[in-house]
């Protein structure tokens, strides 16, 4: 049995030897033999104690001789540098050797000191939070500020301010700015990039960002200053916890898509929880917001994926149900079928006060409008304070052409049963030369002042008026529902 035995110095040997005289247990008076290790060690068993007179000499001397020749050390692992202890440098790149995985040359490991192989950026900026490598080109992302290096090239500028690119021994040249004040924050997972074009959030400026061409743009300033301000300057931090913010490619419709989620956020809101949305930029917009909440999106071979709870999804499938998403709190449930709605502005001539009167679309059949309000209109409490309240018009819901449907039936004079009068009538919209349109129907409360009759008003009195058109769930369930336009009849109402 081989006996395991700690030794001080890593060039020397473990000398032993027992007493020849011993022939207590046989034939065990042997050079170099486990019998002179104690049994503890694994040495050679007795039946009493352990072998006696055996002993055991750390030489490191060839034979153990005087002045005999000694085992070299060898190369050393590991040499003292000046300053031994660990450190943290954010704001600092280093490099290993090669790899050629043609000619089997693996240096990954190899971080010589003796090479000068550390760059270093502004640490006023922050720390470097991704790296993303473009051709000659290393975009280094810090939280106040985005660089550039050139890779494997060095720049070198002649007397009269002309450009030259030469060949170099460096791994990472000259680090150059970009134009403005913008970084990355901590949010690495909003990157996302299709052709030229890379896109991120920048949470300290409360803004979301461009880069292409050399440049920076605020995609954020379409339309969405005030939003994004508010969401990724304040609402995304909650008690001193940050959210995350996850950010991808949608590379079927040509879309950037962002999702900002506050900590143990579920449900979709305008006012906190999570809200996912997208720029268009054939538009210059931001056009759509989405009630799902991924953990990563990412595209793949002209798809588009997301991820949740470790599971993969494709979006845009047209071999299954439309409009269907994942549980966003609980991988257990089964996927939801969601409606798609649009929310519309009609607000023709301004400054006249007009009766929203009816409303139309043109598309597929199953789309129905889940709400119709007017402006608000400011009005005193009471006479003579300064009690202010405000009011609007509202329109009943109308449902879509087939959900709609119902059929009219009146007794039989003769034999008392029920008989249709007509095939059916439309309670929402009716189709007429191919266009679906139905009648507004009024029901707010009226405001002091105000003149109301009869059961159903038509209309609702506005400046401007908000319409949501959403799909129902009744026509053709998980199938395709097209829209191309809606629009509403009025007139302008007198004294004006």
């Amino acid at each position: 049995m081989a006996a395991i035995i700690e030794v001080k110095y890593f060039n020397t040997f473990l000398l032993k030897k027992v007493n020849k005289s011993v022939t207590n247990f046989g034939n065990i008076a042997v050079w170099n033999g486990s019998t002179g290790i104690p049994t503890s060690k694994g040495g050679y068993p007795n039946t009493t104690a352990d072998v006696p007179n055996a002993w055991v000499v750390e030489e490191s001397r060839i034979k153990g001789g005087y002045n005999n020749t000694s085992v070299s050390f060898g190369a050393k692992a590991y040499l003292v540098e000046e300053e031994p202890n660990g450190s943290v440098r954010s704001n600092s790149l280093i490099y290993s050797g090669i790899f050629n995985s043609r000619t089997g040359i693996n240096r990954t490991n190899v971080f010589s000191v003796a090479d000068d192989i550390i760059k270093s950026v502004d640490p006023a900026n922050g720390s470097i939070q991704k790296l993303y490598a473009e051709d000659t080109n290393l975009n280094i992302f810090q939280e106040l500020k985005i660089s550039r290096a050139l890779i494997d090239k060095d720049a070198i500028y002649s007397a009269e301010g002309g450009g030259t690119v030469t060949s170099s021994n460096l791994v990472i040249g000259a680090i150059q700015p970009y134009i403005g004040k913008y970084g990355i924050s901590t949010d690495p997972t909003s990157f996302a990039i299709y052709g030229g074009k890379k896109y991120f959030t920048d949470r300290n400026n409360g803004v979301v960002l461009m880069m292409s061409g050399g440049g920076l743009n605020e995609i954020s300033k379409a339309g969405m200053i005030d939003y994004f301000r508010d969401r990724l300057g304040s609402t995304i931090n909650v008690g001193g916890v940050s959210g995350k913010i996850i950010g991808g490619y949608d590379i079927h419709n040509k879309q950037y898509v962002l999702s900002t989620q506050l900590p143990g956020s579920q449900e979709f809101t305008f006012d906190g929880g999570y809200e996912t949305l997208a720029f268009d930029e054939l538009v210059q917009g931001w056009t759509s917001f989405f009630t799902y909440k991924p953990d990563q999106v990412f595209n793949l071979n002209n798809k588009f994926y997301s991820l949740k709870f470790g599971s993969l999804y494709e979006h845009y499938s047209e071999s299954g149900t439309r409009n269907l998403f994942y549980s966003n709190n609980d991988p257990t449930q089964p996927a939801v079928a969601k409606p798609t709605s649009i929310t519309f502005i009609f607000n023709p001539n301004p400054s006249q006060s007009k009766t929203f009167k009816t409303i139309n679309y043109e598309g597929s059949s199953g789309w129905q409008i889940d709400s119709i309000d007017s402006d608000a209109t400011g009005r005193d409490l009471t006479s003579g304070t300064t009690n202010w309240v405000n009011s609007d018009d509202n329109a009943a819901i109308v449902y879509s052409y087939v959900q709609g449907r119902y059929d009219s039936t009146l007794p039989n004079p003769l034999t008392g049963t029920a008989v249709a009068i007509r095939p059916f009538y439309q309670a929402g919209f009716d189709r007429k030369e191919n266009k679906y349109v139905a009648n507004l129907i009024n029901i707010s409360t009226s405001a002091p002042g105000e003149i109301h009759f009869g059961g159903q008003i038509s209309g609702i009195k506005a400046f401007y008026a908000t319409a949501t058109i959403s799909t129902d769930a009744v026509t053709n369930p998980g199938g395709e529902k097209e829209l191309f336009s809606v629009g509403s009849d009025y007139i302008a109402n007198n004294g004006y």
